[in-house]
């Protein structure tokens, strides 16, 4: 990819009068170089049962080709048509809730055959139709698949196949599982019962971790489809998601992104986030570090973000700038909008586009163009941008689904989530950029260092090889609940936590919630007067001889138990957290814990909202963006010499520089 590229997604399907010839004008003068279409509109494809009608399609690429602008076509296949689902109410996914009703998108049963088999008709006929247009540059498998909170009967009778074939002794899965517990125990497959009431954590998360496995084999089987009819120059991509809370907020819990990908050429991602004054570019970086890890560090797609989008996200002067350009930052080697013009009727009327309703050219229409021009302009220094991060952090479906079973306290939701934002915020603020990764193996010996927040359910390699990890030199930051239970949710029957009480030096046997608890420092360099509450868990940690208390709770009665310990174990060290801390207890634990290392993650002194990246072009040179993050102005010391890029102008390190409101510069050196 020897270019940017800068999209949008376009509906000629939607439009309320005769918009096309207009709106490629605009387009052109945008700076726009590609569109997405054809994903969402399978009832106007096929009308009725195989009738089909691609005249919107081929306007639409015959269009696109004339004025110089690509095309990604998407299976059009997470929005059934009503026609089928009256033929086959089947289709219909089925949750705990009862089978739904059509009317929303993806409320389909994925794994269903019936649902499979009219799939597949749309997606040949459609590949058929227009594989040999040149306007089309890739393919996008369906859109933000998931499972959908699939419990149907075609999901439970595989799961069930699933388990007989991993367990041909059904002692061995009551062991494993612990289902003597509340009589909950099977001795014949044939009496084998519905998870979806399950009271056994070890039954739900294997029946989640399959659904998951659904998602993976969904999409392969999309992607075999696609390639048999796909160019040699054609990429075949998706757009994941993440967990949603009104934007994206963390680990998607619905898809093993990581495996799922492996049938992608390219992995693409919608990453959707507050804006206005709340716009803080936490989660385009974590998004960003996720979709980059999937493809080995490979440049990504940005295929869905937002442009105006709801009302309160309607950007600020200089935020949409700010925005394209973080994620290119990140790794991004495309930012596409959804969407080119706002919806006139329906749900999504007021998630708006880079168009108003009234398709004039308003205020962030205008910034787009600067962003097009830029993006021309720079890509031989911008594009094919490489990350040469040596901090990890390890994230883990598996021990999201666990800690979710057993929320602590009158903890509500994907507690999860909130504990990996913490820990990636925390980071994030301090100007350390990361790899977001999802085992440990040898190639995890590049990083110096690892971070494992809430890795509460884990196998026996996994933490032993973090063990090794550590012992060979690598140093972590380990969070509390990690090595609690193992692969099943089986609570480990010595100390804790577990395995890694080897490399960390401490265990514990006794926790409790905090009330009205604060820990303090027992070392110089770490300041606990302010941002020193303790949150969601204790664990009243006891350190091994030789193994350092750096954090104590501060509580009448558990003041003689450490809250954060550290050990030296082989060539590396450990530090190991008892407790969810505050942001900025966290980046001081990070900084005790990195002393004396020179990490290429560290990319600036300065915090947040000054927030810096650095990346590598395919010239070798050093690429810096200092994005600020406020609404007001910024002065500070440039810790870098280079060419700005947007400026033209040289810039020495040392020399005072200033970024007014939401404004950001590139450095390249």
């Amino acid at each position: 990819m020897s270019d940017l590229f800068y999209g949008v997604a376009y509906y000629d399907e939607y439009m309320p009068e005769e918009r096309l010839a207009k709106d490629i004008a605009l387009m052109q003068e945008t700076g726009i170089n590609v569109v997405r279409i054809a994903e969402s509109t399978w009832s106007t494809l096929e009308p009725r049962e195989g009738e089909y009608n691609f005249y919107h399609i081929d306007r639409v690429l015959n269009a696109m080709h004339e004025a110089g602008i690509a095309v990604i076509i998407g299976t059009p296949t997470y929005a059934v048509p009503a026609w089928l689902a009256a033929k086959h109410p089947d289709i219909l996914v089925t949750t705990v809730d009862g089978q739904q009703k059509y009317g929303p998108r993806q409320i389909m049963d994925i794994v269903n055959p019936t649902f499979r088999r009219y799939a597949e008709k749309i997606i040949r006929t459609l590949m058929t139709h227009v594989q040999h247009h040149p306007a089309i540059i890739g393919w996008q498998l369906d859109n933000e698949t998931k499972h959908y909170d699939n419990i149907g009967r075609y999901m439970q009778e595989g799961f069930v196949r699933s388990l007989r074939e991993k367990y041909p002794d059904l002692d061995r899965l009551n062991n494993d599982f612990g289902l003597d517990y509340w009589s909950n125990r099977i001795d014949s497959w044939q009496d084998f019962p519905p998870v979806e009431n399950t009271i056994n954590a070890s039954l739900a998360c294997a029946f989640s971790r399959y659904q998951r496995q659904q998602v993976t084999e969904y999409l392969a089987w999309q992607a075999e489809i696609v390639r048999e009819y796909a160019q040699p120059h054609q990429f075949v991509t998706h757009n994941f998601d993440f967990e949603w809370r009104g934007y994206s907020y963390g680990v998607q819990p619905r898809v093993d992104h990581f495996a799922a990908a492996q049938a992608l050429d390219i992995a693409g991602v919608d990453i959707y986030h507050p804006g206005q004054k709340h716009l803080t570019g936490r989660e385009i970086a974590f998004g960003g570090a996720i979709t980059r890890s999937l493809k080995q560090g490979k440049n990504y797609f940005v295929l869905e973000t937002q442009a105006q989008g709801f009302a309160q996200w309607t950007p600020y002067p200089g935020q949409l700038r700010l925005q394209a350009f973080s994620h290119v930052a990140s790794g991004a080697a495309m930012v596409s909008y959804w969407h080119w013009h706002s919806i006139h009727n329906a749900f999504e009327t007021y998630w708006k586009g880079l168009l108003s309703h009234d398709f004039s050219r308003n205020a962030t229409w205008q910034e787009a163009t600067t962003i097009g021009a830029d993006f021309a302009r720079l890509s031989p220094q911008l594009a094919e941008l490489k990350a040469e991060n040596d901090v990890a952090l390890l994230i883990s479906n598996e021990a999201m689904d666990a800690l979710n079973q057993f929320r602590p306290g009158d903890a509500q939701g994907n507690i999860y989530n909130d504990i990996f934002r913490r820990f990636h915020d925390a980071l994030y603020d301090h100007n350390i950029s990361l790899d977001i990764i999802h085992d440990v193996n040898e190639e995890t010996s590049r990083y110096r260092v690892l971070i494992v927040p809430g890795l509460y359910a884990a196998d026996d390699g996994l933490l032993t090889r973090i063990n090794r990890y550590i012992e060979q030199g690598g140093r972590a930051l380990i969070g509390f609940k990690s090595g609690f239970s193992d692969e099943n949710v089986k609570v480990r029957s010595g100390a804790q936590p577990g395995v890694l009480c080897e490399s960390c030096g401490v265990s514990y046997s006794q926790f409790t919630l905090p009330e009205e608890t604060t820990v303090s420092a027992c070392s110089s360099d770490i300041d606990c007067s302010k941002d020193n509450q303790v949150e969601l868990w204790m664990e009243l940690l006891t350190p091994d001889a030789g193994t350092r208390t750096l954090l104590r709770y501060q509580h009448p009665a558990w003041g003689d138990y450490a809250a954060a310990t550290e050990a030296d174990y082989g060539q590396g060290r450990a530090i190991y957290v008892g407790f969810l801390p505050q942001k900025t207890l966290i980046s001081q634990l990070f900084d005790r814990l990195t002393v004396g290392l020179e990490l290429r993650s560290r990319t600036s002194a300065y915090r947040y909202p000054l927030v810096v990246k650095k990346m590598r072009n395919r010239d070798g040179n050093s690429i810096h963006f200092l994005f600020n993050y406020s609404g007001d102005p910024l002065a500070f010391i440039s810790e870098t010499s280079g060419n700005a890029l947007l400026s033209g102008e040289k810039v020495h390190c040392g020399q005072p520089l200033r970024l007014r409101a939401w404004e950001f510069s590139i450095i390249e050196s």
